[in-house]
Formats: structure tokens, sequence, C-alpha cells
């Protein structure tokens, strides 16, 4: 087989990422002709399968952000090798409810007997599923392949052909994987699938705990959420929560229902009945506002929007004729048009009466979005004209503004800012309770459309450093999170019910946070809003640990790093400064990561979160086909990874017929 008479392969991190790198491996395997010798170690603290994040046993109260029907680690593309066991998330509950694997639990098997394709499940049961679709897998091991799982922390990588420090040159044989127990692997390649990993925190958070630690309060920094030690928060008492993201909704419903209290249907409106346990949540976000929640849906994208402009077709025009393209120069005008479209031809459909002579409208409309290769007048002036004669102020689309609701205004309390906050929370549960019906929703599903599409145009050099930097990470990365990375609308329902009881209230957008060593206690005050500073003794960080690699705090990743091995990416803006991307510097797929010197590291791969500066939206991992709706090539784009590095590592070993 090759140069050696068996291929041994490491794969660190057991979540779902390594799980798709060992189906690959294990799918390739089995589907070659000749005889097979391949060992495979996982490493891993956690099971293999969930992972770190993925646990069975965390609390059913954190939902996937994902409805039933979305996720997988099985890839379903005909043109790679034929899996050999596992399924879709969506199958796989589905065959719980007629055969139920006997290893559920009580829990499970409740929340399974519940669960439809399009309701949002927990994160425990996701975890289960990961760890079925392994036990399956090993079940279905091809002849000459082994499987051993070491429930440790890998603590290094070094090269075996050179010494064991420092970048391995192309062609050199072997890896020594360094493990927490004091053991060691040889291995001929090595898959970093690291996921989500500790980071050192910034200087702000640092000098916040620091203050915490020297005056007795409480801080948590940013964590996972089923991490946290949610019971250390005591009750009755202000808790300042920063981010209003979806670990806000995590902390949301740790401090409340799983406190005791419960969300009742009182006719109109959701109530809550307190326990008497829960603290006094006081949040704080840039905005000032939570992510716009997710609308009702048939499908992962709502099927009454259909990109016209930034499609995969216009991709390939750009490469045709040799263009890379900026992001605010070439591919958000088209995804712009896009959402103006989807907004408008909604209107007229779900709003009759809003739009006079609504055939010239539209006719009128789709000429001034059409792209003119030589028109003098700017796209968006001759849609502000169109708009201008057909369009009343009431039913304008304001896009820039559906991020920022609160922008422009103040408020003399926090009272009148709660109540502002609540009637943005109400009014967005009902347009996603439209759905397709709602214009704005429809115009946030074209920038979820869209989102799939820049997923394959910016990656792997898809486009410029210095827009990549300025416009798709520099603003456009946030803005559209808070419009289509939202939670299930019953969250928001849940949190204005929260603060009609009382227990929930807001510091404002722009809040600046700091410590009050004379009174013992943090702050948090927003320039838009009177009165006096908010003050807590528990501070949240309602935040995962930041991506980027410069600033991890994994002795494996710190071990490459200063060894030479890899290189965090560096970018250069418009203005020709170099700057530090988030993720490792690596080569095309199969992602192999650049050394210090810029030689390519043969026979080790990466996947998953450390490429976030070759792909953009690297959280989400795999979507399942969802019939009738759009394929888009991003979709599984990770399992094809995971299939190209399982190919590369076997090489000429392994024949295929």
């Amino acid at each position: 087989m090759g140069k050696s008479t068996s291929i041994r392969v490491a794969i660190i991190g057991a979540g779902p990422r390594g799980t798709s790198v060992l189906e690959r491996l294990l799918a390739h395997a089995a589907a070659a002709t000749g005889p097979v010798s391949l060992h495979i170690d996982v490493v891993d603290p956690y099971p293999a399968g969930p992972g770190h994040v993925w646990q069975p046993r965390q609390s059913r109260l954190f939902l996937m952000n994902t409805q039933s029907f979305y996720p997988t680690v099985i890839p379903e593309d005909p043109r790679l090798a034929l899996p050999l066991a596992g399924t879709t998330f969506n199958r796989w509950r589905a065959q719980q409810h007629l055969d139920p694997v006997p290893s559920l639990t009580p829990d499970e098997l409740d929340e399974l007997a519940a669960l439809e394709s399009r309701d949002f499940p927990s994160r425990a049961l996701y975890g289960r599923y990961l760890r079925c679709t392994v036990e399956d897998l090993l079940g279905q091991l091809p002849d000459g392949v082994t499987v051993v799982f070491h429930e440790t922390a890998a603590l290094s990588v070094r090269s075996a052909g050179n010494g064991g420090t420092g970048a391995r040159p192309t062609g050199a044989g072997g890896f020594a994987v360094g493990l927490a127990n004091d053991t060691s692997l040889t291995v001929d390649s090595v898959v970093l699938a690291l996921g989500h990993i500790p980071s050192r925190l910034n200087p702000e958070q640092r000098e916040l705990q620091s203050s915490a630690g020297q005056l007795g309060l409480r801080y948590f920094p940013p964590a996972v959420p089923a991490d946290v030690d949610w019971s250390a928060i005591p009750a009755g008492e202000p808790v300042l929560v920063r981010g209003m993201g979806l670990n806000f909704f995590d902390a949301m419903g740790q401090l409340t229902e799983g406190r005791g209290g419960k969300f009742v249907d009182a006719g109109t409106m959701l109530e809550y009945q307190p326990s008497g346990q829960e603290p006094l949540i006081v949040a704080a976000s840039r905005r000032g506002t939570p992510y716009r929640a997710k609308a009702a849906l048939d499908g992962y994208y709502p099927s009454s929007v259909t990109l016209r402009y930034l499609t995969e077709a216009a991709l390939a025009r750009f490469a045709a004729a040799g263009i890379r393209p900026g992001f605010d120069h070439d591919l958000w005008p088209l995804l712009h048009r896009d959402t103006l479209w989807a907004y408008y031809s909604t209107l007229v459909r779900s709003q009759p009466g809003s739009i006079q002579d609504v055939p010239v409208f539209l006719a009128a409309l789709d000429e001034a979005l059409r792209p003119h290769a030589h028109s003098p007048t700017k796209w968006e002036d001759a849609v502000e004209s169109v708009l201008a004669v057909h369009v009343g102020p009431r039913h304008r689309l304001d896009l820039l503004g559906l991020a920022s609701p609160l922008a422009g205004r103040s408020f003399g309390a926090r009272a009148e800012l709660d109540a502002a906050v609540v009637d943005y929370l109400l009014d967005d549960a009902r347009r996603s309770a439209l759905g397709e019906q709602d214009p704005v929703k429809m115009a946030i599903g074209a920038l979820h459309h869209g989102r799939a599409v820049l997923k394959t145009a910016v990656a792997d050099d898809g486009i410029t450093d210095e827009s990549w930097v300025a416009g798709l990470r520099g603003w456009f990365e946030s803005f559209v999170e808070g419009l289509a990375s939202g939670p299930p609308a019953l969250r928001a329902e849940q949190l204005a019910a929260l603060v009609r009881a009382g227990l929930v209230s807001f510091v404002g957008p722009d809040p600046r946070f700091s410590v009050d060593r004379r009174a013992g206690c943090f702050t948090a005050v927003s320039p838009w809003v009177g009165g006096p500073p908010v003050t807590a003794t528990t501070m949240v960080e309602a935040l995962a640990p930041a991506n980027r690699v410069s600033a991890n705090d994994s002795p494996l990743l710190q071990q490459l790093l200063a060894e030479g091995m890899v290189r965090p990416r560096l970018m250069m803006t418009a203005e020709g400064a170099p700057v530090q991307a988030t993720g490792l510097d690596v080569t095309p797929h199969p992602y192999r990561p650049l050394a210090a010197n810029g030689s390519e590291t043969d026979g080790l791969y990466i996947l998953g979160l450390q490429l976030s500066a070759a792909q953009w939206g690297t959280a989400i991992a795999a979507e399942a086909l969802q019939p009738g709706g759009p394929v888009y090539s991003s979709g599984q784009r990770t399992l094809r990874d995971a299939d190209e590095i399982a190919q590369a590592i076997l090489g000429d070993g392994i024949k295929h017929p």
C-alpha cells in the first residue's frame, strides 16, 4: 500500500467534522477493490460523535438554531463514495418513531415523540444522533480497518521526519502525536478537526475578570453554554448579560425555565409564571435588541424567493472574465438587488392595495434593478426613482435599518426602552408567523439565500483581501447574522413575556461597561438612555469563545504555532497594511496548513472553524438536501472537504473500481 504496509491516521477532534472524516475514510476503504490496511486513531476528551458542543447530557433547553430537516453528517452526493451507514438527522428522527435505539433515555424518547420535521431539536438530541451515527459506522467496519478512540486531549503534533520539531518538508514521513495521558501516537497523517477551542480573553475582558477577582464579584467569560455553572448566579439579584445573539437565549432559558418557571399561553399572548428563583436579567448589546427571529417556513430557504442576480451563474461569469470580485463593489450590489426584489414582489403579493398599477411597478422595478454595463446612472438612483412614484413611505424598505431597529432613537428612562424592545419583539414574532407572506421576512430570506452563494464566492481566495477585511467581515457579517441567524420565533415571544413579568430589562444601544470599585459592582450605561447606570455584582458574557487562532488557548494549537508548523493568515487592507485574519493559512482544498516559512505541511489537514480565513460561515457544518428546495454547492461543502481529505490520506494505497 504505497510506501507503507499500513496507513495510520489520527483525527484530532471527534465532533461532527471529525466524525465526517472518519465516515469518509471508512466509505473509501469499503469501496476499495484490493486489500485494505488502515488504522484510525480518534483523539478527543469528549465522546466521539457529539464531541464537546453536542453532549447528549446537556440541558434540553439548549436548542439547535436549525430545524430537524436541516442538519446531517452523512453526504448525499452520488459522486462521492457510498456511505456505509448513517443518514440525515431528520431521517434518523423518523426512524426512532418506528424503531427506537435501545440506548435512548426516557428524556430523549419524550423529545422524539413530540419532535416534528419543522421543530427545533435540542442540542442534546442532535448529540445523540451523532453518537448513534458513530456506533452505526463502527458496526460496519470494512475488513482491514481498525479504529481506536482516545478520550484524552492531544497536546502536540510534531514531525517524525526532522527530529520532532518544526515544519515537515513535503514527502517526509510520519507524525508523533503527544497525548495528555503521557502516551504518544505515531501516524502517517493528522487531521485537525478541533471545533470550538478555548480562547484568551481580550484586554477589556481580562480587566473585568481581574477586577471581579479583587472585589469578590462574579464574572462569567465567553464559554460554550453547556460548560457554564448557571446555578452560581444568585436568585433575586440583577445579572448583567452582554450579548443578545444566540448565546443570550441559552442564558435566558437557563435562568428562567431552568429555574422552574413556566411559560403559559394566555390566549392573546404568552405569559411567564416565575418560580421565585430567577435573577433579574439586564441585557446589553451594540444594537440594543436581540437577533431577529426566524420566519415560519416549510424549508430552510423561503420557496417564494429565488435569487435573480447573485447566482452561481453570475460567479461563473466573473471567473470566465478573469475577475476576482470585490465584496462591496461586485457581490453586495447583486445581493442588494435580490433583497429589494424579494421585498417588493412579496409586498404586492401579500398586500395588494399597497401599490397601484402593480404590473407597471414591477416592470419598472425590474428594469431599474437590471445590471447595465454602460449605464451612466447609478442603479440605486434608478430604483429610488421608481419607488418614489409607486410606493408610499409606510411601505418602503429600510434594509440597513432592519438590523438596527433602535437607531436614531433616544429614551428618557429604561422603562421606555423596555417597552420599545417589547414592541419590536412582538412585531418581529408576528412577521415570523406570516412566513412567506411577510415582505420583511422575505427580504431577509433573500439574504439567507445569498449567504449560501457567498460562501462559494469567497472560498479559497475568491474575493480580494481588502474586501474580505473591510466588507464581508467588516460590516456585512454582523449585519446579516443579526437578521438571518436568529432564534425560533417562540424565543422572541418568551423574551417579551419575561420583560412584562419584570424579570428582563435592557441597557440600550452602544453600551459601555466598567467596574465601580468604590461601590463594588459592574456597571453598564447607554448614551441613548436616560437614568442611572445599571449595576450588578454578576456579569455574564453571552458569547462563544473567540474563533481567532492567534488568540487561542489550546496547548496543541499553541505548540503548532510556536514551532512554525502552522501560521495565521495575513490579509492586506486597501491601504496595503497586513492584518492577521482569524484562521490559519492553508493551501486550497484539501486544506493543508502553510508553515511559518511558507512551505506546505504535507500530511497535515485542517477542517472546520480554523479555516475561517479560507472559507466564510464555517460554524455551519452541512445541510441535508431539501426536497424541492434549492441545492447550493456550499450546502455540503464540509462533507466534500472531508471526502477530499480522506482521498488525499489514502492516496494510491487504496484502489477504487
